[in-house]
């Protein structure tokens, strides 16, 4: 009879029984005496004879890949590149969507002790340019689609061509992708790295001036480990889809990363996101363990009970990060969906931090962001860099000397500012609660000062999704004489909804009701979109900043 899986530990007892070395032991290779990122993602899973990639294209085209057949078109590529002069430590950057093609560069600089560096499809010239000139990378794999942004880029990196049938051949001056990886021997000994060296290259969001470069060395694939076993609970019956881009750091670390590190397989939609899409990629797919941004999963709720019918009871488990789920979101998809789904909190300078974590029990209340991870001991600071008491506003912080798994040393070639006194401040207002839950407010300069009161965004955009009305809304406070601020919402209505003056009152109305009376949003704007980054997360900053013009202008 086989035996009983063993029991998932509490929070606590994780916590407590958190060593270093154990999970150093999870991976093949060794921190000082060498390691590679393709041989933990790839190479040693080829005994199981699994899967690495199931690919379907937007044209319902499908194909999976194995771990062997990845090691192989990964050696072709290492190939490749050594023999265009690059070396261990340089960069090589993707500009590819979610193809075979992404998949195989990433192993493949990987498996030449290179530097991988994700560039979003959706970026202009400017954003790509900025970003190259950052990591100076060596080569640039892309497509068709893609490639004549470099033409617009001063010194661009020599560029590999992904082509597909009936397009036009590479460029003279270029390589052609597929065509050197057909001439480039499978073998390729992976090169081996020490802990301490990179093997990513990423950049911040950038909604607060230029991108900054994120160096990421290889220990923090223990980091990207212990959050794909505890907080995503991913298990080797699932079957796993992280909707999020390649290009941004969720997709990087854990829709490729982290499911392959622990030998599971990993999903890729080459397709726009729509609802409908989404949930027939779950069906058709079977996937059971989900991962993706609020903003995918309030378009599904948008679409109705009556689309999630057909995969009800299908998600095992939920997990959202990018921004704080709301608590409506929490409720539809246990009713809709049968699925738990679970907030988790990171950045691209950390990986994720603090997190409801799936396989861990511990108490989860809508609206938290949920306990540290093990491995990391977070803190609340006040303006000194003091650590505050449960139920006290302030910066949401990492003790640096305290969270062994912690691999962010500062930026690429520039200070870092948040890194001071033993703490990385992570520029989130956050409150600490007397049983050590991490509550989010905002980002610092989101939170609204209005007649004394300090007035959390997300609480009200919460309360304002809560009306069947309303499918998105952002909040943000409004420079005013008398209350210093007020609070203003937009709002992006159902399809069929009018925007209406009645309808805004009402609105205002059930936020006062459901939250109180000084922190309802006093004015009310319907909108059809929402400033947001790539990669969904919300951008309030622009929002203020157009208030204040508007003011400015009215003044003139």
């Amino acid at each position: 009879m086989a035996d009983a899986p063993t029991p998932a530990p509490t929070h606590a007892e994780a916590v407590r029984g958190f060593q270093l070395a154990d999970v150093a032991a999870l991976l093949d290779g060794d921190l000082e005496q060498g390691l590679n990122a393709c041989i933990e993602c790839c190479d040693r899973h080829v005994a199981s004879g699994g899967t690495a990639l199931d690919w379907e294209s937007a044209d319902g085209r499908r194909a999976s890949y194995t771990f062997a057949q990845m090691k192989e078109l990964s050696a072709r590529f290492a190939n490749l590149l050594t023999a265009q002069g690059i070396k261990p430590g340089d960069v090589v950057a993707g500009l590819l969507p979610r193809t075979p093609e992404l998949l195989i560069t990433i192993l493949g600089t990987w498996r030449a002790g290179a530097v991988y560096q994700p560039l979003f499809t959706a970026f202009g010239p400017k954003a790509i340019e900025h970003r190259l000139k950052t990591s100076s990378a060596k080569l640039v794999v892309t497509d068709s689609h893609n490639r004549p942004k470099l033409d617009e880029i001063e010194k661009a990196p020599k560029a590999a061509l992904v082509t597909r049938p009936g397009e036009p051949a590479p460029r003279v001056d270029d390589l052609d992708f597929h065509a050197e990886l057909a001439r480039q021997s499978p073998d390729f000994a992976p090169v081996l790295r020490k802990g301490s060296d990179l093997f990513l290259m990423m950049s911040t969001s950038g909604t607060t001036g230029l991108p900054k470069g994120v160096p990421v060395p290889l220990k923090a694939l223990m980091a990207f480990t212990i959050y794909m076993r505890d907080a995503v609970d991913l298990r080797p019956e699932d079957k796993f889809w992280n909707i999020a881009d390649p290009g941004w750091a969720y997709g990087l670390y854990y829709a490729v990363t982290g499911p392959l590190l622990l030998g599971h397989a990993t999903t890729f939609y080459d397709g726009p996101f729509t609802a409908a899409g989404t949930y027939d990629v779950i069906r058709r797919h079977g996937i059971t363990n989900l991962a993706g941004a609020p903003t995918a999963y309030r378009l599904l709720i948008a679409a109705g009970p009556q689309m999630a019918e057909k995969v009800k009871g299908q998600l095992r488990v939920v997990s959202s990060a990018g921004e704080p789920l709301n608590p409506e979101v929490i409720r539809w998809f246990a009713e809709h969906l049968d699925a738990p789904i679970h907030d988790h909190y990171g950045q691209t300078e950390l990986g994720m931090v603090v997190n409801n974590h799936h396989r861990l029990k511990h108490e989860v209340h809508p609206g938290s962001a949920g306990f540290a991870m093990p491995g990391y001991r977070m803190a609340v600071l006040n303006e000194k860099g003091e650590e505050l008491p449960p139920n006290v506003p302030g910066v949401l912080a990492v003790d640096m000397a305290h969270s062994p798994l912690l691999w962010f040393t500062g930026y690429w070639r520039q200070e870092t500012p948040a890194m001071a006194g033993g703490y990385y401040r992570t520029g989130d207002t956050v409150e600490l609660e007397p049983d050590g839950r991490i509550s989010f407010v905002g980002r610092a300069d989101d939170v609204i000062t209005s007649s004394g009161y300090r007035i959390g965004p997300f609480d009200v955009e919460s309360a304002l999704i809560e009306h069947p009305a309303v499918i998105e809304a952002a909040v943000i406070g409004k420079p005013d004489p008398e209350r210093t601020e007020l609070v203003k919402a937009f709002v992006i209505l159902r399809e069929g909804v009018e925007p209406t003056d009645a309808l805004a009152e009402e609105l205002r109305q059930y936020v006062k009701h459901r939250l109180s009376a000084h922190a309802y949003p006093r004015e009310i704007e319907f909108r059809t979109e929402l400033p947001k980054t790539p990669s969904g997360k919300l951008q309030r900053f622009m929002l203020r900043n157009q208030e204040a013009n508007k003011i400015k202008d009215s003044a003139a």
